[in-house]
């Protein structure tokens, strides 16, 4: 029995020292100009760095961040007149968003596209309010999203589908582009 023990914990302390640290390769920085000069002998001092700027990231606009607000609920299923992450309806997440950073809109679509400043689609940029009649018929604005990009002639907004619930869809999208009406400023 005591020489089974001893054999165990002989195994366990010689296993310990082999086993392999994983590295990740975010960890590692590999520059083959300098491995390449370590290899032949030549001693560099590393360059100073002559730039005391610091690089500038991309400043966020109240649009982002009202954008990044409405991302949050992405997949929230649809819930007439609902304004949590339990079920919202379009103008539920746009009141939401935009109250988060102390922008107040009235409460729902057809209120909100009598606010701001109405715009050509051609100038549309993030942030910016997409309204839409959605029903045939329909006398009055019953449907609204936010823009979140724009890339060449693609719209992108971001709204609540009573199919889909919190999604981002194309203004190319047949449906989508027939029902568009307007779109306004607010930001």
């Amino acid at each position: 029995m005591r020489t089974l023990t001893v054999i165990i914990l002989l195994t366990l302390v010689a296993s310990c020292g082999t086993s392999k640290k994983s590295v990740s390769i975010k960890d590692r920085t590999v520059s083959v100009a300098a491995a390449d000069k370590e290899r032949r002998g030549i001693d560099t001092p590393p360059k100073e760095n002559t730039n005391r700027t610091k690089p500038r990231s991309p400043k966020k606009t109240k649009a982002d961040e009202v954008i990044n607000t409405a991302l949050t609920f992405s997949g929230v299923r649809y819930k007439f007149g609902g304004t949590t992450k339990k079920g919202m309806d379009c103008s539920g997440l746009l009141y939401v968003s935009f109250g988060e950073h102390d922008i107040q809109l009235p409460r729902t679509s057809a209120s909100m596209a009598q606010q701001g400043k109405k715009i050509r689609i051609k100038d549309v940029e993030k942030g910016d309010l997409l309204f839409f009649k959605t029903s045939k018929g329909a006398k009055r604005i019953n449907h609204v999203g936010m823009v979140v990009k724009v890339e060449k002639d693609e719209i992108k907004f971001i709204h609540a589908s009573t199919s889909r619930g919190v999604t981002i869809s194309s203004l190319r999208e047949g449906f989508w582009n027939q029902a568009f009406v307007k779109a306004t400023r607010i930001l």
